[in-house]
């Protein structure tokens, strides 16, 4: 089966095809321009998505050496995500399939994500335990097979990659935060400041708002505004904060170790690019004896690779969505693709 992906659900367009499990094409398309402005700006991003979608698509069908009339299966991003940019590549994906009589799947972003270590040559075991961390969300799932996915928590405020980019504005670095922070964390004392971690009533549920707040009430007390901070401090802020989420991820993750069966664990999403996070969950799967998957840097992040083959296995479970398919831009309670 050849199926064509197509992400666009906030600042980068995506094209893939895939060839049974095989990946021919995974072409990503970045809009590096939003870092000028501090944020994705919902309009700017619709309108780059508008300009790059088809030839990006052109371009991931020649390198795979095919032609549209060789597609069997057409996929794209519904939500969620900006809506503007979805309206873009979910239109286009739904125009396609209609000119060429194919069928069409309409893909929960966040099930891509979920399954995006398939696309490794290691895959995944179910059942296994998923950290979805990104930008917008923040997510502990423990999923028994493609179609099975339970919610046990999730963010009450803050996504991880929310928190990274506030932070690293606080500190001037600028956007996007996850990298910067990082690269700060690097040459900088993780031990120096001890910064609050969330505990919750529910088990599973993460909170960064308060640690935010922390750093903030930090920088005021000691500093009269971030130009005075020196180098140092700011690396050594950036260290303490970026442990205080790891430690705050890990603990939620080894408490369902201790109360869910699995064979794997995985950890994916944006924010899973960072180094960090990537060691200690290692180090935590290792502890307990299970398998552990982090997709490759470029399938960390927004791809079509990955929304290809969640269209792929929900298309191969029955799954046929018509061409009325609508965008959603938030993810409803426990929202999933199941059966």
């Amino acid at each position: 089966m050849i199926v064509l992906g197509i992400e666009s659900s906030c600042d980068e367009t995506s094209a893939a095809i895939l060839s049974g499990n095989n990946i021919l094409s995974n072409l990503i398309s970045s809009q590096d321009f939003h870092a000028d402005y501090g944020g994705v700006v919902p309009e700017l991003s619709s309108r780059a998505h508008l300009q790059i979608i088809k030839p990006l698509v052109d371009k991931a069908l020649k390198e795979s050496n095919l032609n549209c009339a060789d597609i069997d299966l057409i996929t794209a991003t519904a939500g969620p995500g900006l809506i503007g940019a979805l309206l873009v590549g979910l239109t286009y994906a739904k125009g396609l399939a209609f000119s060429l009589n194919k069928p069409f799947i309409a893909v929960n972003h966040i099930e891509g994500h979920i399954f995006s270590g398939f696309l490794m040559e290691d895959k995944p075991e179910f059942p296994l335990l998923t950290l979805v961390v990104s930008g917008g969300h923040t997510l502990l799932l423990y999923v028994k097979s493609f179609m099975e996915i339970q919610q046990l928590g999730t963010t009450v405020d803050d996504a991880t990659g929310e928190a990274f980019d506030k932070v690293s504005k606080m500190l001037s670095f600028g956007y996007p935060g996850g990298p910067k922070i990082q690269n700060a964390s690097k040459i900088g004392d993780e031990d120096k400041i001890k910064f609050p971690v969330a505990v919750l009533k529910k088990p599973y549920n993460f909170s960064f708002s308060g640690l935010k707040t922390s750093v903030l009430r930090y920088i005021q007390k000691n500093f009269s505004n971030v130009n005075d901070i020196p180098e140092k401090e700011k690396n050594d802020i950036a260290a303490s904060f970026q442990k205080a989420v790891v430690i705050a991820l890990m603990q939620n993750t080894e408490r369902a170790l201790h109360n869910y069966d699995v064979k794997s664990i995985s950890l994916v999403g944006g924010v899973a690019a960072n180094a960090k996070l990537r060691n200690e969950i290692t180090i935590l799967s290792k502890k307990y004896g299970k398998k552990i998957i982090i997709p490759s840097l470029e399938f960390c992040g927004d791809n079509a690779a990955m929304i290809a083959l969640r269209g792929k296995s929900l298309f191969e479970s029955g799954r046929q969505d018509s061409l009325n398919a609508k965008p959603y831009p938030s993810l409803g309670e426990n929202y999933f693709h199941t059966s």
